[in-house]
């Protein structure tokens, strides 16, 4: 009767699980019972914090134990998984929305308790899924933009699009924001909300997702969910994502944007875990000129999603 009810009235509880290479198969919790920090986590080391959407039937996301287990492959750090899923596992969005700001300000309080016993902010990269982008974007506000990156894996646009920053994602938010646009048309947003914004296969249809509502759920989540997996690639393979700055989709098939003198020595961003790379170019440009950073790629249809870009010049004599 409980987790019926939730399902209309959901109860806010939220449960930080703690990752690292020493308990890579067992979640413990972040403080113990007693209040002190786990001994697994260290202060000295990158600290990501990976936070889930919308879930309206109340399952655990798929994506989340591969997730952890690549960036932990990857790089030796603390990885919290912010559990919400009793205020997100709600038929009404819309609370579901209310209660990013609810989850936000828990968060706020757990990290001035991490920052105590020695945690940085700027060594904090959340990462977050559709509305978890946006619980990221709020945790960011309360600490003035100064943690150290956030990821937008496909912000939720419903209820999101065309609003004010000081309700949504934006670039203020942390010293870097990334953000991957999959499902525009979709459940995701349209505008351009970090200091690099990729829209990968023009940010609407994913090859390889259903076409045909035929096809259920995957119809409504592949698009959306094609973020993560990108980003996930970035991390498995060595496939690199490069990306092309660009006004629209359109001017990109177009092979009107394959310069990028831009960005110097470190010449095309690349779309996932590597676009920190780029973030004093990106960051100057949007200090200094105020200019939005829109790129392109396209991708294939499958894991590990790699394509790779030609541009040919033909010399008429």
């Amino acid at each position: 009767m409980d987790s019926l009810k939730d399902l209309f009235i959901p109860q806010m509880e939220i449960a930080l699980m703690l990752y690292t290479r020493n308990n890579l198969n067992c979640a413990e919790p972040l403080f113990e019972q007693n209040g002190s920090l786990n001994v697994n986590f260290s202060t000295n080391k990158k600290t990501v914090w990976l936070i889930h959407g919308y879930r309206p039937t109340g399952s655990t996301p798929s994506w989340v134990q591969n997730f952890l287990r690549t960036l932990l492959n990857r790089e030796d750090m603390n990885i919290i998984v912010v559990d919400w899923n009793r205020g997100a596992t709600t038929f009404l969005y819309s609370r579901a929305v209310k209660n990013t700001r609810r989850v936000a300000w828990s968060l706020s309080g757990y990290i001035r308790n991490l920052l105590k016993y020695g945690a940085s902010l700027d060594n904090f990269h959340f990462i977050g899924m559709s509305l978890g982008a946006h619980i990221s974007g709020f945790v960011g506000k309360i600490f003035q933009g100064q943690l150290g990156r956030i990821t937008g894996l496909d912000p939720a646009g419903p209820k999101f699009s065309g609003r004010p920053s000081n309700v949504r994602l934006d670039y203020t938010d942390a010293k870097f924001v990334d953000v991957i646009h999959s499902d525009t048309n979709g459940l995701g947003i349209k505008e351009p909300l970090g200091h690099i914004d990729f829209y990968p296969n023009g940010g609407k249809k994913q090859p390889g997702c259903p076409k045909s509502i035929f096809s259920g759920i995957e119809f409504i989540k592949c698009n959306h969910q094609r973020a993560v997996h990108l980003f996930m690639a970035s991390l498995e393979t060595n496939c690199n994502f490069i990306s092309f700055p660009c006004s629209s989709y359109e001017d990109f098939k177009a092979g009107l944007c394959v310069n990028c003198e831009k960005f110097k020595e470190k010449s095309c961003p690349r779309l996932g875990y590597q676009a920190e790379l780029w973030k004093d170019v990106l960051k100057e440009r949007k200090e200094k000129q105020f200019l939005k950073t829109t790129v392109f790629l396209d991708t294939s249809g499958t894991s590990p999603f790699c394509n790779h870009h030609f541009a040919y010049t033909i010399l008429y004599l």
